[in-house]
């Protein structure tokens, strides 16, 4: 069982066996987000101590701002401020009603919940990459998307996802947005 704690901006990795981290567990002082995100038996996905959703996952920012902070409350200071309604975040981490994001750049805090989506976005990464009509390299481009343009994301195939944006969709290289995983397979 492997155990991992994010505290600040800081990581510390436990790895030892069921019975030896727990003890372990016992023995390190707590803080009140030491415990934030945890490794399953196995080496599986990690899984958020609060939704037991995986972390990292994908979410996007839901309104046209949001403020994230230096910790998991609202005493903490602002760091940053998303400003761009669909942007796709990446979460790290899990503490009561706030969810530790990060954008494409890796900049990012604590943001509460209520702020972020399910909904999965994608960040166009390649200038003027093209919107194929199928996942192949030699299909016929249907549109263009500009560096930066925030899409929906929609199927993906181990190269390849589908995205949609302003009334147009097609496949593009995974390679060119972010907001996936390289080995994320979406239906």
């Amino acid at each position: 069982m492997r155990i991992r704690t994010l505290l600040g901006g800081g990581a510390a990795v436990l790895a030892a066996s069921v019975g030896l981290a727990l003890a372990q567990a016992d023995t390190v002082p707590q803080s009140a987000d030491a415990q934030i995100l945890r490794v399953q038996d196995g080496g599986g996905a990690a899984r958020g101590p609060v939704t037991n959703l995986p972390v990292p996952r994908y979410v996007s920012l839901k309104g046209s701002e949001g403020n994230a902070r230096r910790g998991p409350s609202l005493s903490h200071r602002i760091d940053w401020v998303f400003r761009h309604a669909g942007m796709p975040l990446r979460v790290v981490a899990e503490f009561g009603h706030w969810r530790r994001v990060e954008d494409k750049d890796g900049a990012g805090g604590w943001i509460h919940y209520a702020l972020l989506s399910g909904v999965r976005t994608a960040l166009v990464t390649q200038d003027m990459v093209e919107l194929r009509s199928r996942p192949h390299p030699d299909a016929d481009i249907v549109a263009r998307a500009e560096m930066g343009a925030i899409v929906r994301l929609g199927e993906c195939e181990p190269d390849w996802c589908r995205i949609s944006g302003g009334g147009q969709r097609g496949w593009v290289p995974k390679t060119a947005i972010w907001g996936v995983d390289a080995d994320e397979v979406r239906d």
